[in-house]
This record gives C-alpha cells, structure tokens and sequence, in this order.
C-alpha cells in the first residue's frame, strides 16, 4: 500500500505549521520547525508570495497530511462531502474526525495519529466488540470503541493511563481511561473540532 516514508517534521516546515506528527516532540524546544521556521529545500527561505491558488493548495495539502491520508482517498472523501446536504467543508471535517485512527488518537490512546493507525493495523482496537484492525473505519453515533483486553498492558496504553487528562477530549467522545473505553457520543459538528484549517479553501480548489 502507497503511504509517506519521508521525514514527517518536513512536512510540517512545508506547511509552515506544526501538523503534530511527531507526538510530544512537536511541543517541545526540539521540534525543528521552531529552529527552521521556513520550508525546506534551497530556496525555502526565499519563496515569493503565493496565489489564490497556491493558497487553496497548501491548505489542502496541509488537511491531508495532519489526517494523513494520501490525494486518492482524501480526494474521494471530498466527493462524499460533496453528495451530503449541509456545508462541503464541514463534511469533509467530520467524515476526517470519524476515522478510526482519528477517534484513537482524540481520546489520548496514542501520542499521534501515525501512532493510532499502527494501533488499529496492529488489531489492538475493538469496535463494538469486535477486532477492526483498518484505520480508515468510520465510527458511527453510540459506537463502542476500545482496546482489547490482551493489550491494556502494553506500554503505550500505561502511558495513556498515566496521563489521562493531559490533553483534552472533545466533547462528542466519551472516555474511560482506566477500561480503555470510548463513547461516540455523536459525529462531531464544526464548533467541535479545532484543527486549524480552512475547509473553505478546499472546497474552492476542488470546485475548479
């Protein structure tokens, strides 16, 4: 399967951003972005101001890569979106935030997606009673995600037990850290997810 080999913190000075692949070094003074904060490559630090178009692009780019999915199945969820009632872009969010690996890694199972979908792929994440080892899995309202009993001891799941409220969960889960739990309470709504995109931007470029 096609899938992103390449140093992920590049991704991030591409962007501009911190895209949070990395975990807990991304908020950290290490994280290479706060030492280099301009795109990578020979010219990085003399790139001309971008067009509306270059705009929209790298605001898709950057979508697709915090979820981490490559352009096929980002651009297909895009017509999913589309074919929805409501606003495209919202759509787009929330189909993004119901992946299995995002749901993981939202409760604070794992330190970043990447970290997640090897969870899932691993088959350490039950839904609903049952093994689903496919990150892109959507969950559905009520659903019932956990790790498997065999795996609670492992050391990544220590971690997120120990650290269970550390980082916040969004309101539309439920999390039982100690039973290694999650309640999908809803699908989420656009107040309810902050990563800081534009999802106007998107719908604009794949409108052209």
């Amino acid at each position: 399967m096609a899938r992103y080999t390449g140093a992920d913190c590049k991704l991030c000075r591409r962007e501009k951003t911190k895209l949070f692949l990395k975990g807990k070094k991304c908020e950290s003074a290490k994280c290479p972005i706060e030492i280099r904060p301009y795109p990578p490559g020979e010219h990085g630090r003399g790139r001309p101001k971008e067009s509306e178009y270059q705009l929209q692009l790298r605001e898709k780019q950057k979508t697709r890569r915090i979820y981490g999915i490559l352009e096929r199945q980002f651009r297909n969820y895009y017509e999913e979106a589309n074919r929805k009632a409501g606003k495209t872009g919202e759509n787009l969010l929330q189909i993004l935030e119901s992946r299995l690996d995002n749901v993981v890694y939202r409760a604070g199972f794992a330190e970043s997606r990447d970290a997640a979908r090897q969870q899932v792929r691993h088959g350490h994440v039950l839904v609903n009673g049952k093994k689903v080892d496919i990150p892109s899995y959507r969950v559905r309202e009520h659903d019932i995600v956990e790790v498997r009993e065999k795996s609670r001891n492992l050391l990544p799941y220590e971690v997120a037990r120990a650290t269970a409220g550390d980082k916040t969960v969004p309101a539309w889960l439920g999390v039982s850290p100690e039973a290694m739990r999650i309640l999908v309470h809803q699908l989420p709504v656009r107040q309810q997810i902050d990563t800081l995109v534009q999802e106007q931007l998107i719908v604009e470029l794949y409108s052209k």
